[in-house]
């Protein structure tokens, strides 16, 4: 087991100076070998993301100790509430724990979001886990457009803060029934009318790219004040922009196909054509965007995951109690 700087990537010297712990892959996949995978090999095929090539071993060694290290933060909140609530002559019912997946695109945040649900609702004290992306609270793109920040779609001004702040404080304070906003990767704008509903879950993951920013424009809270737990998908720059390059590609020859798709215009490029297209995409708005907004927000999760040019996870950080 090793201690590191903090999440930024090299040692201080000084292992005690950092919040965080680092465990290798080895060490971090011996933490729950007695513990059963609850899913099939079909199972995670339908829930890797494009261009992700989750296998079992990856959920074994890497994702099952995670759904049990959350399964046992969820399992003390509850303990936790319990002491308060007889502390203060209570007897409220617990709230909703909120797990917060940040990262860059393309780094597979949303893959890891889905298995977690998936694995975190196998676990017998949380069956029901809700998850839902911040894509719902992007301004429909009219708007981007009237504010002329429909390059900027992604960058923290590019959401409605306020609305998600109020859905997420909502759920937190065990409201019965709370609705987001639906976002269409097809039309890669928000669906008038169409809605998600959350009822109450034992768990909420809230997925994107700027989850875990601080609080801004005068406002005393963030979203991420109201996270019991987070998680932040890290790897180098490089790997990122070639994954984004070859989602782009694999897009272009299947979605963006169909004539309903708002890229169906780069649907006709040659290969060539569709390098240069994505690799200026990533450069001009993806690449600023992690540098500038997402990166700097890596040392405010409770733990990274580290991963290689090859997507595997190769350590883990967890902050320190």
């Amino acid at each position: 087991m090793a201690v590191n700087g903090a999440a930024q990537g090299g040692s201080t010297g000084n292992g005690d100076s950092s919040p965080f712990v680092e465990l290798g892959r080895a060490d971090w996949a011996e933490l729950a070998q007695s513990t059963r995978l609850p899913l099939k090999e079909t199972e995670i095929v339908q829930l890797r993301g494009l261009g992700d090539p989750l296998d079992m071993r990856e959920v074994e060694e890497v994702y099952l100790p995670l759904s049990r290290l959350l399964n046992l933060y969820v399992g003390g909140a509850k303990q936790l509430h319990r002491v308060t609530s007889e502390f203060l002559g209570e007897r409220s019912a617990s709230t909703p724990f909120v797990i917060g997946v940040a990262g860059s695109v393309a780094v597979g945040k949303s893959t890891i979001a889905r298995l977690l649900r998936e694995l975190l609702s196998r676990w017998d004290d949380t069956p029901r886990v809700e998850l839902v992306t911040t894509d719902g609270f992007l301004l429909p793109n009219a708007e981007l457009q009237r504010r002329g920040l429909m390059e900027r779609k992604g960058f923290p001004e590019s959401y409605d803060r306020r609305a998600l702040l109020r859905f997420v404080t909502a759920v937190k304070s065990g409201a019965a029934e709370v609705r987001a906003p639906f976002y269409s990767h097809l039309s890669y704008d928000i669906v008038p009318d169409a809605e998600i509903v959350v009822r109450r879950p034992d768990v909420l993951i809230v997925e994107g790219l700027n989850v875990l920013q601080p609080a801004g424009g005068g406002n005393r809270l963030a979203v991420s004040d109201l996270f019991d737990f987070s998680v932040y998908v890290d790897a180098r720059t490089r790997d990122i922009a070639r994954w984004y390059e070859e989602r782009f590609l694999k897009l272009q020859r299947g979605a963006f196909a169909n004539p309903k798709s708002y890229f169906h215009r780069y649907a006709s490029l040659t290969d060539e054509q569709a390098r240069e297209r994505a690799a200026g995409i990533w450069t001009s708005i993806n690449e600023p965007n992690l540098t500038q907004n997402i990166r700097p927000t890596r040392s405010r999760a409770k733990l990274v995951l580290r991963k290689d040019a090859d997507h595997t996870v190769s350590s883990v950080l967890l902050r320190k109690l």
